[in-house]
């Protein structure tokens, strides 16, 4: 059984949430989400709050559940308030500027890094930081380990692109006898 699926899930003062059939849309002050969920869970909103149930009892279904439940909440809580992530980029000429649709890195390499941004998401680049931040909680993350990928944390000097808060593992250099 789902802990977190058992509970209702309150709607917030001026956000709205409409389900029909198996299709979810959250309307807030930040935009709106629709998601289509599977038949495993029914969605119903009494007052102010929205309530999950499985259609079957098996072990699949609630997994679902439970999943379903975060899926929903974090709906909820993006149209409220956008969620955001930020970057930090190390590194002797590392910088990042945004042009246009497109987030322009230059990590070192021989040619500069372009990455297309998401329609939902707004970057912003200021010195030798990146914000990420949107309404969908999944593209937000999607987006900003993505381009984490691109030039990981190195051990010796810390140079690369890391999470805010995230801590890097140093390692000791060679040593000279």
């Amino acid at each position: 059984m789902s802990r977190i699926g058992k509970k209702p899930i309150i709607i917030p003062a001026g956000t709205e949430v409409k389900v029909a059939g198996q299709t979810v849309t959250v309307k807030g002050g930040a935009g709106t989400l629709t998601r289509e969920f599977k038949q495993a869970v029914r969605f119903s909103v009494e007052g102010n709050s929205v309530i999950l149930t499985p259609a079957q009892a098996d072990r699949d279904t609630l997994a679902l559940w439970g999943a379903y439940a975060s899926h929903v909440a974090n709906m909820i809580k993006g149209v409220g308030q956008p969620f955001q992530k930020k970057l930090i980029i190390e590194g002797v000429g590392f910088k990042a500027d945004v042009k246009g649709e497109e987030l322009v890195l230059s990590l070192g390499f021989s040619h500069p890094v372009k990455v297309k941004i998401p329609k939902g998401l707004k970057v912003t680049a200021e010195k030798g930081a990146l914000t990420v931040s949107g309404i969908d909680s999944e593209s937000v993350g999607q987006f900003t380990a993505e381009v984490r990928d691109l030039k990981k944390p190195e051990p010796y000097k810390g140079k690369g692109i890391r999470y805010e808060g995230e801590v890097i593992r140093r390692k000791q250099g060679k040593k000279t006898v």
